[in-house]
């Protein structure tokens, strides 16, 4: 049996693709193309693409791309980060819109991918700096299945927004070091041993734990 605080992990991830793929299989319906309600950089009508841009792919290829990382990062957020993790959302979402908005080409920037460096890189640099070995762990997965995403911020390719990329990853480093005493931490016991805790633990979680002892007294 899968538990719950780790079904509930993926409703907010899983939403928000849906809507992705809703946009799409909309522009499809209504053969419309609704790039322009992305970034366009330093301009008054582009700062809708902050809010906007992100559910926006330019084909069914970009989106399918953009899908499994989004839903594997963003799930890991809320599974890890639960306490803190609308916030990491909600300024992910705007930090890397902004400053794509901001410094970005003159061009029309869109996708999720802005979102999943932001993921991947809070995720990764938060198991650095709280020096937590489970979320290490995750930094090392995070590494082994998205270190080719390292490449995505540089220049190297002009038909991507790599100033989009660019500005999740900075984003996602800031809020990991800014949030480091937020979310999972560590107690140690006075006999030296640690224990991962979170400093909120919702009732999906004393769901599971429930779950785990009925299946222990079986």
């Amino acid at each position: 049996m899968i538990p719950l605080s780790f079904k509930r992990a993926f409703w907010v991830p899983f939403a928000l693709v849906g809507c992705m793929w809703v946009v799409m299989g909309g522009e499809w319906l209504a053969d419309i193309d609704l790039s322009h309600w992305g970034i366009l950089p330093r301009t008054l009508s582009g700062l809708r693409g902050v809010v906007f841009g992100p559910l926006l792919h330019g084909n069914v290829e970009h989106l399918a791309a953009n899908t499994v990382p989004f839903l594997v990062l963003g799930g890991g957020i809320w599974y890890f980060y639960r306490p803190i993790a609308f916030k990491l959302f909600f300024w992910s979402w705007l930090m890397a819109g902004l400053w794509t908005w901001a410094g970005g080409r003159p061009a029309y920037h869109i996708g999720a991918s802005g979102l999943i460096y932001a993921f991947a890189a809070f995720l990764f640099f938060s198991g650095v700096v709280r020096r937590n070995v489970r979320l290490a762990a995750i930094s090392l997965i995070v590494v082994f299945l998205y270190g080719s995403m390292i490449w995505g911020i540089l220049p190297i390719l002009p038909e991507y927004s790599w100033e989009g990329h660019l500005s999740g990853a900075v984003g996602g480093l800031i809020l990991a070091f800014y949030y480091r005493n937020q979310g999972p931490q560590k107690k140690k016991h006075s006999w030296g041993q640690e224990e991962w805790i979170s400093h909120e633990m919702t009732y999906a979680d004393s769901e599971d734990i429930q779950y785990f002892y009925d299946e222990k007294e079986k």
